[in-house]
């Protein structure tokens, strides 16, 4: 993260930022970038593993699971980030006696955990129909023949229908990746000091519009190493199908 943060930095000195800016508010706008890494690593892979349920759920589910699993995608694909994120920072108050008997109440406090709930819920209602679509995408036959192999559901799904349905998703998962990198910027509303948060107090602190220059670089550079790192990833688990074709 310094690395990425300290080239950052030599970039912006290299297009002629302000180096003494940068000296005095720099290592705060690092921490803050910090602060975003934590978020995106927590939120995306905890979306992830409730997407899943959700979606076999919306595919493979009675009538009131599945109806509960599309009212679940529907709002929180359908309402803004930023909403999610007021309702439930500022409504848990609401709630703050339930909150502290089920010992809840020190994660809704918190802006950067209640930031994180959010996040989560907000992405696992995509991933979850990126899954979806993925799963519905793999031929029917390929089910049929884990059943006539001795697969039980459960098996079929695991070893077969889900690794199929997984390269098929993994762009799309990808794209949901960095959506996330720059959707954790709406943190900064709440108080979590992360990298938008930073340049904000940065900002307020110079009076340099130039603070949300060198914001702008770090999303940049950090969507680009995601799109890179997918890339690789991508390659190397389609490689097989490459070598037959």
């Amino acid at each position: 993260m310094e690395a990425l943060g300290h080239a950052v930095l030599a970039a912006a000195a290299a297009l002629g930022l302000d180096a003494e800016l940068m000296a005095r508010y720099g290592p705060a706008v690092l921490k803050g970038l910090g602060t975003t890494l934590a978020l995106v690593a927590l939120t995306v892979p905890l979306g992830f593993a409730l997407a899943w349920p959700i979606a076999l759920a919306r595919i493979d589910a009675g009538p009131l699971v599945r109806g509960a699993a599309r009212g679940f995608t529907g709002f929180f694909r359908g309402t803004p980030l930023l909403a999610q994120l007021f309702l439930l920072y500022y409504g848990a108050g609401e709630f703050s006696a339930a909150l502290r008997s089920a010992g809840l109440w020190v994660l809704f406090r918190d802006p950067f955990w209640c930031s994180v709930i959010a996040f989560t819920l907000n992405t696992a209602a995509y991933q979850a129909e990126i899954l979806a679509g993925a799963l519905r995408a793999v031929p029917a036959g390929q089910t049929e023949a884990a059943r006539a192999l001795g697969f039980g559901p459960m098996s079929a799904y695991a070893r077969v229908i889900a690794p199929q349905a997984l390269l098929i998703a993994l762009r799309p998962l990808g794209n949901e990746v960095i959506l996330m990198i720059k959707a954790s910027s709406v943190a900064s509303v709440v108080t979590v000091v992360d990298l938008m948060g930073a340049t904000k107090r940065a900002f307020s602190g110079s009076v340099d519009f130039e603070v949300y220059v060198w914001a702008a670089l770090i999303y940049l550079a950090l969507v680009e190493i995601v799109r890179r790192t997918w890339n690789g990833l991508e390659r190397r688990m389609t490689r097989h199908l490459r070598s037959a074709g």
